[in-house]
């Protein structure tokens, strides 16, 4: 069987292009020797931001590293075609980490179980990482109460639209702020965010001071950069700061602006990183809320699905200009199997 592969090619030290990857076509690997494994069909790839770290040829000890020459990692839903055991058998799907790839063989003791009745879309999308990682970055690390303030940034994206609209529903006041008058238009009018900076038309700065005179109890946080040291200003005491992303230096060659430590002190603020997979124990518990919430019209969600494996390069790329709405996913294979160019 033909297996078509993008590679990574070079490390990007700035904006994500498409030389930076490589279209490969190979045949699928034999089976490996030891191990329960199954052969996953890929169908649907998520374009997630931080992939942007794993590609970036900064090799830690706390994320995962792509090296040139490797098919990119991505979260993803992907299709039993070939299983050796009863409990995954052929035809079911799984979604959890896999690469830009037709095929590739898996243990799928690392991945989750797609329900019948849930679309391989909603599995990526409404209930997928996105989706768990504002939950968690919530209810997990906000721990908002009623009537509290809670700044989200990047607010009209896949994890913060879910974040602020989780917030609205345990009682905060949500303030969001977003880069756009239609991305401001759908926080109001679709996720019922009422208050909502844009910061592309309106003065961010002056419009903290305006809409919090009294400081911000919550900030979730995907962008850091220069907002996250200018929001320290306003946080209060004993306010908590869940950082969950920083998108505003992934394609920046500078390093993060410093923190006014000593507010951070003497303020008792908790800035805490989060990862998703942290909370796997209580998975079951935020899918139950997820689909309660979703069932009963209080979350609003959007997929931005865009078709064919070729472009996979563009479409990741649109995750840094802005032009993507709603999670960010890539088809590059039908339910039937047949593959989407």
């Amino acid at each position: 069987m033909l297996n078509r592969q993008w590679l990574l090619a070079s490390h990007p030290t700035g904006a994500v292009e498409r030389h930076h990857f490589a279209l490969a076509e190979t045949t699928v690997p034999q089976a490996p020797a030891e191990g329960c494994r199954v052969l996953l069909r890929n169908e649907l790839l998520l374009c997630a931001p931080t992939i942007r770290n794993w590609i970036s040829g900064n090799p830690s000890r706390y994320q995962p590293t792509v090296e040139v020459g490797q098919p990119v990692m991505a979260p993803g839903v992907g299709r039993i075609v070939t299983s050796d055991d009863d409990r995954y058998p052929v035809g079911a799907r799984l979604v959890g980490m896999v690469s830009w790839q037709d095929y590739q063989w898996a243990e799928p003791a690392g991945y989750r179980i797609v329900p019948d009745e849930v679309a391989s879309v909603d599995a990526l999308g409404i209930f997928g990482m996105n989706a768990l990682t504002a939950y968690f970055g919530i209810m997990e690390v906000g721990r908002p109460r009623s009537g509290q303030t809670l700044l989200v940034s990047g607010a009209a994206g896949s994890v913060g639209s879910v974040a602020a609209q989780i917030g609205r529903i345990q009682g905060a006041r949500v303030i969001g702020i977003c880069g756009g008058s239609e991305k401001a238009r759908w926080l109001r009018e679709n996720c019922g965010i009422a208050e909502v900076i844009d910061y592309k038309a309106e003065d961010l700065l002056a419009q903290l001071d305006t809409l919090c005179p009294e400081g911000i109890d919550i900030f979730f946080d995907n962008v850091g950069g220069t907002l996250l040291r200018d929001v320290v200003t306003w946080m209060r005491r004993r306010g908590r700061i869940a950082l969950c992303g920083q998108i505003a230096t992934y394609d920046a060659a500078m390093g993060d602006p410093p923190l006014d430590m000593m507010r951070i002190i003497y303020g008792m603020i908790e800035l805490r990183g989060f990862l998703v997979s942290s909370f796997v124990d209580r998975y079951p518990t935020a899918m139950a809320d997820l689909s309660k919430w979703n069932a009963a019209g209080l979350l609003e969600h959007r997929e931005d699905l865009r078709d064919g494996f070729g472009q996979l390069p563009e479409t990741f790329a649109a995750l840094f200009d802005g032009s993507n709405t709603g999670t960010l996913i890539a088809r590059i294979a039908g339910p039937d199997g047949q593959p989407v160019r």
